[in-house]
């Protein structure tokens, strides 16, 4: 048994590994349970009792060897491993440029108006894209059967008309208000969804950024100059804004928010119609009854909200004519664009 013992010892400390082939061949014949040295210790019931004490402190002995011996292999194969890999880099070569990827258009103008709007005082809120009867229509002064519902094909769940995909995010601006106290002055872009044919100008799937300012003496004036700011720090310094009365269920008085065309600079294209404006959004002082729906006393505060769709104010900046580039993933198209400043 000592011969053999020290036989094993011997081809232990005399065993190479010069691949993972032959160092997995090591474990199998030393460390593995079916090993010589697993057969020692299987032997040990042959050996009588008052010898086994001895045995099996040699036993252990060769276990010990065993193991130091593997992990002597393995890090000796890891660093002819890695001198290896070091030989076949030429240093003399000059790098590869990584090439990175380019800001999505909407998401680099719709991160530019928020930083617009939280310069000048505006906060961010979100809410979820799936909305109840009563955050997305009849908090917003849409009674039940009120024609103004027909203004915005909506997508509701078939199972529960009471639940839709929101049609705008003046629904955000509700649930702020039922739940904070004026002043308030929030920012609330996100996603919104209508049931739109999809075309160069439309679609059924799209982005908003809406704001409200709710605090005691606002008037429209506030509104108009908060705008005019935006359209400014947006578009330049030459842009001019103009306000059309409109109609909108939530706000009164309302208007229509014109900008001097990106195109033709004012003079009339096809794009605006010969008119020389394009609408970028609506606004208006907040309805009463919105107010009170949300909780807040109408005779002490009032407040103005406006909306804007990012996919419009995009098109503008950057003078795309088709809608349905920002959906088809052309990398052809998207590689263009940088972060704005």
């Amino acid at each position: 048994m000592q011969d053999k013992v020290q036989s094993i010892k011997a081809e232990i400390s005399a065993a190479t590994a010069n691949s993972q082939e032959e160092l997995e061949a090591y474990r199998m014949r030393f460390i593995s349970k079916k090993s010589v040295v697993g057969e020692l210790f299987a032997g040990m019931k042959d050996v009588a009792p008052e010898e086994r004490k001895s045995y099996g402190q040699v036993i252990n002995e060769v276990k010990d060897l065993a193991e130091a011996k593997f992990k002597e292999l393995i890090d000796q194969l890891n660093q002819q491993s890695a001198g290896t890999h070091t030989d076949h880099i030429d240093l003399t070569l000059p790098p590869v440029s990584g090439s990175l990827g380019s800001v999505h258009p909407l998401t680099a103008v719709r991160q530019r108006i928020i930083e617009i709007f939280e310069r000048i005082g505006f906060n961010l809120s979100e809410g979820p894209e799936i909305e109840d009867d009563w955050h997305n229509f009849t908090a917003l002064n849409f009674p039940e059967n009120h024609p103004a519902r027909e203004m915005q094909d909506t997508f509701f769940i078939e199972k529960n008309p009471d639940i839709a995909l929101r049609t705008h995010t003046s629904s955000v601006q509700v649930r702020v208000m039922e739940n904070q106290k004026p002043p308030i002055r929030t920012l609330s872009p996100g996603r919104v969804f209508r049931n739109e044919a999809i075309s160069a100008r439309a679609h059924c799937v799209f982005h908003q950024v809406e704001g409200l300012y709710v605090d005691e003496n606002v008037g429209f004036a506030d509104l108009k100059q908060t705008l005019y700011h935006f359209a400014k720090e947006m578009f330049g310094k030459q842009t001019k804004v103009r306000f059309r009365p409109s109609y909108f269920p939530f706000t009164e008085p309302s208007a229509e928010i014109d900008i001097t065309c990106m195109i033709c600079g004012g003079k009339g294209c096809n794009i605006c119609k010969g008119s020389g404006w394009v609408e970028i959004g609506g606004s208006g002082m907040v309805d009463p009854n919105v107010l009170e729906n949300c909780g807040i006393d109408s005779t002490k505060y009032s407040g103005f909200a406006f909306g804007m769709g990012i996919e419009r104010i995009t098109m503008l900046k950057y003078q795309i004519k088709d809608l349905r580039l920002f959906t088809e993933n052309d990398v052809r198209f998207l590689k263009q664009f940088t972060p704005m400043s």
